[in-house]
């Protein structure tokens, strides 16, 4: 469990690097976009995220 822990984390940061990666600017847009969100706003996207995760973790067991 704790190796498929740790590559499903790797998997995660390499999925989040690949934008700053390759588009530095526009990520750097959409982060300052993203600051100017609302505690509410940040909330739903968080919720919407933990959603989505669920469903695919879901899907593919």
């Amino acid at each position: 469990m704790a190796g498929s822990l740790l590559f499903a984390f790797g998997l995660m940061l390499v999925l989040e690097g690949i934008l700053p990666f390759v588009a530095p600017g526009v990520w750097r847009d959409a982060f300052r976009r993203i600051m100017a969100f609302t505690d509410g706003q940040l909330r739903f996207a968080g919720l919407a995220s933990m959603l989505a995760g669920l469903a695919i973790v879901a899907l593919t067991r």
